[in-house]
């Protein structure tokens, strides 16, 4: 492993091209032990959206304080890769379960152009049991493989675009662009059935999480061999939030978790910032979290949402120099 130094303040996130087999967790610890000094307590880190182990690509892992932020990749819209075999299906709905049913392909390419503008927009899916949300506290996957049964209920999700990028009798892919929540096994297992057939997926591949493009993803060996320079700062995590600017004193309590009165501004959700060192005009801003202006009685108010803990002692060390 390369000799990381300070990895303590290792603050960013990773998009790690995740490989098969492996699950989020492992790709999670696998990462954060790259940043963690030795003999020292693992870094903290997660990820901002979960892949099933057979799944490959984009993995955003969000280390150290940045791990504050993993929600802005959970609730963000993926694109993904799919290829599904219409031949057979599973009980986990991929390759990796056990076989529930076979079925003759006699489907056209007619067929499938008819049948897929049902699935975009707004609909509705069932998840798959083999899945990690949470019944009476315990994973859904883990109930069925102890023989268990869940009923999930049917949630709303949004297919902004579906794309047919071959159809190779039985083997579909398809390219998705989808809403958060949205569960592939899914959509493939329910374009198999509107067409009379199965829907097991072989192959997935996510290309993008909140439109940050394929080119980012970095492969394991490539992240072991150089982890500062694969680590993106947090503040191109955040770069779709427009920027407020704080003078010391309001930057001072605004790390102190305080409202701050603003003489204008715009409503919404901001990344915010102390405008700069005091001894160092010239340095860059320093990020201090998140907050949202609201209107007050009679100015727009600042109101703290996500506060990096450095915030303040990185504040008080440049207001006393």
């Amino acid at each position: 492993m390369a000799d990381i130094s300070a990895t303590q303040a290792a603050c960013g996130v990773v998009f790690l091209d995740k490989p098969i087999g492996w699950t989020s967790r492992q790709a999670v610890n696998s990462v954060a032990r790259l940043y963690t000094e030795k003999g020292k307590k693992l870094v903290k880190a997660g990820h901002a959206g979960t892949l099933d182990p057979m799944a490959t690509g984009m993995l955003p892992i969000m280390v150290g304080e940045a791990t504050r932020f993993s929600g802005v990749g959970l609730d963000a819209d993926k694109n993904y890769r799919v290829t599904f075999d219409l031949s057979y299906q599973t009980d986990t709905l991929d390759a990796e379960g056990e076989i529930t049913g076979r079925f003759d392909v006699a489907v056209q390419l007619a067929d499938i152009e008819e049948v897929l503008p049902r699935f975009t927009g707004d609909i509705e899916q069932q998840p798959p049991s083999y899945s990690a949300i949470h019944v009476n506290g315990e994973r859904a996957h883990e109930i069925m493989r102890k023989g268990g049964t869940v009923d999930l209920p049917k949630r709303p999700v949004t297919i902004h675009a579906l794309k047919m990028i071959s159809f190779e009798s039985p083997l579909l892919t398809l390219d998705i662009q989808c809403s958060k929540g949205t569960y592939v096994r899914s959509l493939a297992r329910d374009i198999g059935a509107a067409l009379g057939v199965g829907g097991c997926v072989t192959v997935l591949r996510r290309l993008s999480t909140a439109g940050w493009p394929e080119v980012v993803m970095i492969p394991f060996e490539q992240l072991s061999a150089q982890p500062e320079a694969c680590l993106l700062p947090l503040t191109q995590w955040l770069r779709h939030l427009p920027i407020i600017k704080l003078r010391m004193e309001d930057a001072l309590r605004y790390a102190q978790g305080q409202r701050i009165q603003l003489t204008r501004g715009n409503e919404g959700e901001f990344a915010v910032f102390c405008a700069a060192d005091p001894a160092n005009p010239k340095s860059e801003p320093l990020l201090l979290g998140t907050g949202t202006i609201k209107p007050g009685i009679q100015r727009m108010i600042l109101h703290p949402l996500r506060v990096l803990p450095s915030a303040l002692p990185r504040l008080t060390a440049m207001a006393d120099k």
